[in-house]
């Protein structure tokens, strides 16, 4: 039985680094412009235009129901070929898709947020002479985050693992990485362990960072 060997860290552990950089800054952006996106898609979804929220839902129905490869493909090979000469960069090609994504499932996250909120809360604000956008704004998404921050964590943990099929245009992240590792050591498992150890050590740590901010949360609504 061959024996695992692991000393290919000496020289190349900068490459596992620099891609876990750059799978992180993905996963920010993701999820800070798909919360942002997520949130105007909900009030489209809301709106009482019809047109603009079957809009809305056709985007999230088209996002859901369609593979994240897929999607990335359309922004890679669509946004060239739709404004002739553009040259956009891999990474942001990567971070524009992620974002997209994320605000759909965001967008049902908030939807479900804002459902728990007690209508009331809407009549109490609009009796104060708010308007729906002020009531929205400033009564009842507050509330709303705070019942769906688990779920954007999730997402957040979700951006982190799916910012590994952005290798497949060129985005420099941990898998990119990884298999050029792989290609220069003609090693087959171990930088594949190193890679996993990696997004393990950040989902974990995301996932205690969460859990800190819940507690906290938690008592300053006991208090």
């Amino acid at each position: 039985m061959k024996k695992l060997s692991f000393s290919f860290l000496e020289q190349y552990y900068p490459f596992f680094l620099k891609g876990i950089y750059i799978t992180i800054l993905l996963a920010v952006i993701a999820v800070i412009l798909g919360t942002i996106l997520g949130i105007a898609l909900t009030l489209l979804r809301r709106s009482r235009l019809k047109v603009v929220k079957i809009i809305g839902d056709i985007y999230v129905e088209f996002i859901r129901g369609t593979p994240l490869l897929a999607q990335i493909y359309i922004i890679y090979i669509g946004i060239p070929m739709i404004f002739d000469g553009w040259d956009i960069p891999d990474l942001m090609v990567g971070a524009i898709a992620l974002s997209l994504n994320a605000a759909a499932y965001i967008s049902e996250t908030i939807r479900s947020g804002i459902e728990a909120v007690s209508k009331g809360q809407m009549e109490a604000a609009r009796s104060l002479g708010m308007n729906q956008r002020q009531a929205m704004f400033d009564i009842i998404l507050p509330q709303a985050f705070k019942n769906i921050l688990p779920a954007l964590g999730n997402q957040f943990i979700g951006s982190i693992k799916d910012s590994s099929i952005v290798s497949i245009i060129g985005v420099a992240e941990l898998m990119y990485k990884t298999t050029i590792v792989r290609g220069n050591t003609a090693l087959g498992l171990e930088p594949i362990l190193v890679a996993s150890l990696g997004y393990l050590i950040m989902t974990f740590t995301l996932t205690q960072l969460l859990g800190v901010v819940e507690r906290r949360l938690k008592a300053s609504d006991r208090r």
